[in-house]
């Protein structure tokens, strides 16, 4: 990550090397956002949003992107890994409660008791089917094909545990489960760059979930790496500003 400081004056801002540039120019964009994305880690600014009275732990210009994938998509069912409080469950499921159609397993290794009640209670809970147990023990991922029809369209969300050997397995399991022109997405690869900031480990800079599916496209070639199309950008932007960088994996045969 490159230091900088901002002069307002000139409306720059100035590199630890010398070079300035100006606010509106896109890289003086992207290293801002790149200092704001570690920033919001380390105050876990993720952690203040809830989405129709749950709690979600999500950035939301990922939600924003994964909602346009979906409605473009239009999966039949969204399989979660990890569940937390289940925001992201009922975001999902107020969408195909939009649509008019579909529905979200959620998976988790532990659904504590409040809430499993809260999602229940919720009046989104009929298009929620949650299972109870480790997202890779075979007995779950077969309780998960088991929820699913032979002709529906499947896209898969890993967001559980981030380990590079865990999100492997994942991988591994999930992605057979996806239909050509789905998506698998790998969420919090931006793990890969937080080594050394408060509450990561020092391993994270290889123990993480974009490298697992770094490695995993090398050696799966029905599955690519392909950023979601923007349908409207009027802006000079062109990087997303994301916990989930190169996340979104089509299977493409």
């Amino acid at each position: 990550m490159l230091n900088f400081y901002f002069n307002y004056e000139q409306n720059q801002i100035v590199l630890d090397n010398g070079d300035r540039l100006d606010l509106t120019h896109p890289r003086a964009f992207n290293i801002v956002c790149d200092a704001w994305l570690r920033a919001g880690w380390d105050v876990k600014y993720v952690y203040g949003f809830t989405w129709l009275g749950r709690p979600i732990i999500q950035l939301p210009e990922d939600l924003l992107c994964i909602q346009e994938v979906i409605y473009q998509i239009r999966p039949d069912v969204v399989i979660e890994t990890g569940v937390a409080h289940g925001g992201s469950l009922v975001f999902y499921a107020s969408l195909f409660e939009a649509l008019g159609h579909g529905r979200v397993i959620g998976v988790d290794l532990e659904i504590r008791q409040h809430n499993r009640l809260a999602l229940e209670g919720h009046f989104l809970f009929k298009r929620i089917t949650l299972i109870e147990g480790d997202s890779v023990e075979e007995s779950i991922v077969s309780k998960v094909k088991q929820s699913l029809n032979p002709d529906e369209r499947v896209l898969v969300i890993l967001d559980s545990s981030h380990s590079y050997d865990h999100v492997t397995k994942e991988l591994s399991k999930y992605s057979k489960l996806v239909t050509v022109g789905s998506y698998i997405v790998v969420c919090d690869g931006i793990m890969a760059q937080l080594s050394g900031a408060p509450r990561s480990k020092e391993d994270w800079y290889w123990n993480n979930p974009l490298l697992a599916l770094e490695e995993f496209v090398k050696v799966n070639s029905n599955f690519e790496i392909c950023e979601p199309t923007r349908l409207f950008n009027e802006s000079l932007v062109s990087n997303r500003i994301t916990y989930w960088p190169r996340a979104f994996l089509k299977r493409i045969y």
